[in-house]
């Protein structure tokens, strides 16, 4: 079994701190008391210690298309979420045999995060899967970005957001950060905890089933992510600063936004966000995910 602080597969040390705080303060747990106080430089000097590492456990190309369907802009979301990026993630072949993929969305302001699996990247597989992840972020979606891969640049794709008023855009020519939010969290997320080994395709149900139950729960309301501070240089090029204080989880960003409660779709209620948040601290919570996970591979190898 995965010891506390391997939960939440070694996080970076600003995340982990903010974990043992969460632990301490928000849920009382007496045990985090020291930990709450630790610099986030002693984090990494314990890390790197013989005791830290024995106890420690750590286990395609997208094909451009030409075509006049959404336009090529870099999402301006002006600090409001419902901005949402997306990338597909292959989880390789073996034998010849292609392996499940997953879809990764991504809100451009709070980072809130939902992902899917699919068998294939086909229309008989994608548009549920794209209106499953959708319905799972507490906000109303205004645009959806993608890069020119034709698996989200077609026109079955732009009718589904079309029909739910939401905007389509897509990367912009040689602009390769256009959409580096999401695929940031492709290695982050995805690979950290899915790894890169084959799985095959059959098990993309059992896996869609664990991200929604359990991994992405646990991304959005309790795994730690870093919101830089962005200026401008003299030469108007973007500098980004990453600070503890700004260290926190997407479901604390979307409460941090100025009057919130405006951009929440119609059948989501507060006091119900609130109330899942108060049943598990961050590390009971993703004690529960791992076992789910560790379930999840014991299937998938069995």
């Amino acid at each position: 079994m995965k010891r506390p602080h391997n939960f939440h597969n070694r996080l970076n040390g600003l995340a982990t701190k903010k974990i043992f705080e969460t632990e301490h303060f928000t849920y009382g747990k007496k045990e985090y008391e020291r930990l709450s106080k630790i610099s986030i430089a002693h984090i990494y000097n314990l890390r790197k210690t013989t005791a830290y590492r024995e106890k420690s456990i750590t286990f395609t190309k997208t094909n451009p298309r030409k075509v006049n369907i959404g336009e090529r802009k870099r999402p301006e979301p002006q600090g409001k979420p419902g901005y949402i990026r997306v990338d597909t993630v292959h989880q390789g072949d073996s034998d010849k045999q292609k392996g499940v993929y997953y879809i990764n969305t991504v809100d451009e302001v709070t980072q809130w995060q939902a992902i899917a699996a699919v068998e294939k990247i086909s229309e008989a597989f994608l548009l549920d899967a794209l209106l499953g992840l959708l319905d799972q972020f507490p906000f109303e979606i205004i645009e959806f970005h993608s890069d020119n891969g034709s698996e989200y640049i077609n026109k079955q794709v732009a009718e589904l957001l079309n029909g739910l008023l939401i905007k389509l855009t897509k990367s912009r020519a040689r602009h390769c950060n256009d959409n580096a939010l999401v695929e940031s969290k492709n290695g982050a997320v995805i690979r950290k905890w899915m790894g890169y080994a084959h799985i095959p395709q059959k098990h993309a149900q059992g896996i869609n089933k664990f991200f929604k139950n359990h991994f992405n729960l646990y991304l959005n309301y309790y795994r730690p992510s870093i919101f830089p501070e962005v200026s401008f240089s003299a030469k108007r090029k973007e500098v980004k600063k990453y600070k503890y204080e700004n260290t926190m989880t997407p479901f604390t960003k979307l409460k941090s936004i100025f009057e919130y409660k405006k951009f929440l779709k119609k059948n989501i209620s507060v006091i119900d966000l609130e109330l899942f948040l108060s049943n598990d601290s961050p590390n009971e919570f993703a004690e529960r995910m791992v076992k789910a996970q560790d379930k999840l591979f014991d299937d998938i190898s069995s």
